[in-house]
């Protein structure tokens, strides 16, 4: 069995509606390399920054959660014959959770007072218990998701 890994993707809000909508994730503009490290079973929940990219309002705010599902990466077709990478998750029910009153609470947030720096590369790796403090205050029940074992 391999270890569970939990991510963040950054993406404007807008998107994340769609990637919900379609239960999958695209992040970095389809690029293939963040998504090609998820594997089934791990955690994802998007940030959204802003509403729509790369001028909309601010949201910044936890905006969907989910588990990963889909074993291999798929590709759409994009503009100028480039291709987008998508991976399949299963959204779970979940309220959109501001960041900043998790701010002190987040480790894989090092700078509290430049907090927004966490976020720069689009793609983010946190701990389980990141993980899981992101899910309550999304009032997410992650059992529904990731039940656990149980005991012999």
């Amino acid at each position: 069995m391999t270890t569970r890994n939990y991510w963040i993707g950054v993406v404007s809000q807008d998107h994340v509606a769609i990637g919900v909508a379609g239960g999958f994730v695209q992040l970095n503009h389809g690029k293939a390399g963040p998504l090609a490290r998820m594997h089934p079973g791990d955690g994802f929940v998007f940030y959204s920054p802003r509403a729509s990219y790369p001028d909309g309002a601010a949201v910044q705010a936890f905006t969907a959660i989910g588990r990963v599902t889909g074993a291999n990466l798929t590709t759409r077709p994009g503009p100028d014959d480039s291709t987008f990478h998508r991976r399949q998750v299963q959204f779970l029910p979940a309220q959109q959770a501001p960041v900043k009153p998790l701010i002190d609470a987040l480790e894989f947030i090092r700078s509290k007072q430049h907090w927004g720096a966490a976020f720069r590369f689009g793609f983010v790796r946190i701990g389980a218990d990141d993980f899981a403090r992101i899910a309550a205050a999304m009032q997410c029940d992650l059992d529904l998701a990731f039940p656990q074992p149980v005991p012999a």
